[in-house]
């Protein structure tokens, strides 16, 4: 097989196939500078296209919906996050609209930058097919696409930790206060986006140590230059953790904490194996391109170029050190946290390669990609449309828009004023916020489905509103026990169908309260937990 693939590409290069020559034109540009911007938004555009086909009976993903809530006040933290994916979707909305595709479309960008970010670092080690090849790799895993589209504290980390690798590659190289400056705000940068990040910073160090040149860095200003930089970019966040009680980290320890030794173990080798499973398809693509040269591979990695090996060893790092984390601590770790810096692998295996990759397969990569997207826009998203209308998504997201505007046309036969607030399931709060015209302020302390405390005093003075699921019992108990302390409220269940392009599918039934604005102000909670009485009659 190998020589047959030998054959094609010696006759291939010799005389390229006519459908072969725009590809061919368009890799003679790599090194002109139009190709991978090219590249990048032939990727935004054809999986742009296929999110708005594929979601034409759904609504955004709830951790979306939160995203963009977080970020109606600029925070230098919030209770279950830092702060980076709030600021970025703060930004983005005051440029675009609040809708289905804008927040694709930022999801999508978020990637090119990504791999843009990548190319980047690419660029230091190859040139021309070797570039595209990496990113094409890169192209074939289901990161930069499903998962960026659920644009949350993993997905920003896609953008920062490439940008942060690239500027500690550079501070290494050069040992400059400027890079080295560059570096330490760039890991603060992706703390900003998760803790998580802490792993990327650690393998930096890691890298360092066991590096041949770590005397000649270590003994420069720019591993102190960069700690420097980094905390001081950290400092108003960390004031806030001190002045808030930490509650990412509260939130993080009693929701990913507490795992049993074997559990944890599970969880860890799990952790590796996903991160395998995810790399499978372009490792034998890899595998394929390269073929008997597979051979070569130890002597290559031996004669690996010192910033291809600073690297790779990052990239151990990151995958160890989470690992060992989980078995020593007792924590989850999901493979999907690793996603972000899956790049640190294909780059050193590709550009510490010392043969030249020939058109014949840089071409094919490039069918294929392209290929695969093609067949998910034409095929795929259409199916997953009509599956989806009649099977709706677990998280309720068929509904998502239609529930909210359902929820503002009942508080507007209370009241002529905007719906100020909305509380009940997180992801129908969320929605309501999103998409209700009134842009309603999500607050949970008004409906805590999963808990039986109460805040002291509760407001009633301007109303609120609260949507469950009418098989929740625990989120409609809760809403009930808060509005008891109202003047009045309405209770009432109604029921959604989803439709695609006017063809019926999937019901819901849902259960809300609507507590009109009142001129009792402020009403102190009684000890009472009890279900609260309908104080009024129920609209069906």
């Amino acid at each position: 097989m190998d020589l047959a693939f030998s054959e094609m590409a010696a006759r291939s290069e010799n005389s390229p196939a006519r459908w072969r020559r725009p590809f061919l034109i368009w890799m003679d540009g790599i090194e002109a500078g139009w190709a991978i911007p090219l590249l990048l938004i032939g990727f935004i555009a054809v999986w742009l296209a296929f999110l708005v086909i594929a979601y034409l009976g759904g609504d955004l993903h709830p951790d979306v919906l939160e995203t963009w809530t977080l970020g109606r006040s600029i925070e230098w933290g919030y209770a279950k996050h830092p702060p980076l994916m709030g600021w970025v979707a703060r930004a983005w909305t005051s440029v675009f609209p609040l809708n289905n595709w804008s927040f694709q479309l930022m999801a999508l960008t978020n990637s090119a930058i990504a791999l843009w970010a990548v190319d980047l670092i690419t660029r230091r080690f190859a040139r021309g097919d070797k570039r595209i090849v990496v990113l094409l790799l890169l192209m074939l895993v289901p990161i930069y696409q499903f998962h960026a589209q659920r644009f949350n504290a993993n997905a920003v980390l896609l953008a920062t930790w490439p940008i942060a690798t690239y500027c500690f590659l550079r501070s290494f190289e050069t040992r400059e206060v400027g890079w080295a400056v560059a570096a330490g705000a760039a890991a603060a940068l992706a703390m900003l986006g998760k803790y998580f990040s802490v792993f990327l910073i650690v393998s930096f160090l890691f890298a360092a140590i066991c590096h041949p040149q770590r005397r000649a860095y270590f003994g420069s200003l720019a591993p102190w230059v960069s700690a420097v930089a980094g905390l001081v970019a950290l400092v108003p966040h960390l004031h806030w953790l001190a002045t808030t009680g930490a509650k990412p980290f509260a939130y993080a320890l009693a929701r990913h904490t507490g795992k049993a030794f074997t559990s944890s173990l599970v969880e860890a080798l799990l952790f590796i194996l996903g991160v395998a499973l995810v790399l499978a398809l372009p490792t034998a693509t890899w595998v394929l391109i390269a073929g008997n040269r597979l051979k070569r591979f130890s002597l290559d990695f031996r004669a690996m170029n010192a910033g291809l090996l600073l690297l790779f060893l990052v990239g151990v790092g990151t995958i160890a050190f989470p690992a060992i984390t989980s078995i020593g601590l007792g924590t989850d770790m999901p493979p999907i946290w690793a996603l972000q810096g899956l790049f640190l692998f294909p780059i050193p295996i590709v550009c510490a390669t010392s043969y030249p990759i020939e058109r014949f397969y840089s071409v094919n990569l490039a069918v294929l990609v392209i290929g695969i997207a093609v067949v998910a826009v034409v095929v795929v998203a259409p199916v997953h449309a009509l599956y989806r209308n009649i099977n709706p998504l677990h998280e309720g997201r068929n509904f998502y828009q239609l529930s909210a505007m359902e929820v503002t046309r009942q508080w507007h036969r209370q009241s002529d004023e905007a719906l100020p607030a909305v509380g009940g399931d997180d992801g129908l709060a969320f929605a309501t916020a999103f998409y209700s015209p009134d842009h309603p302020v999500y607050e949970e302390r008004l409906v805590l489905p999963n808990t039986e405390r109460m805040s002291f005093q509760t407001t009633f003075e301007r109303g609120w509103a609260a949507l469950c699921f009418a098989n929740d019992t625990y989120c409609i108990a809760s809403m009930e026990r808060t509005a008891a302390r109202a003047y009045r409220y309405v209770r009432s269940e109604f029921v959604l169908e989803s439709t695609l392009l006017g063809q019926p599918g999937a019901t819901q039934r849902f259960t809300a309260l609507i507590v009109p604005p009142s001129i009792e102000g402020t009403i102190t909670p009684s000890p009472v937990t009890g279900v609260a009485e309908d104080l009024s009659a129920s609209s069906r």
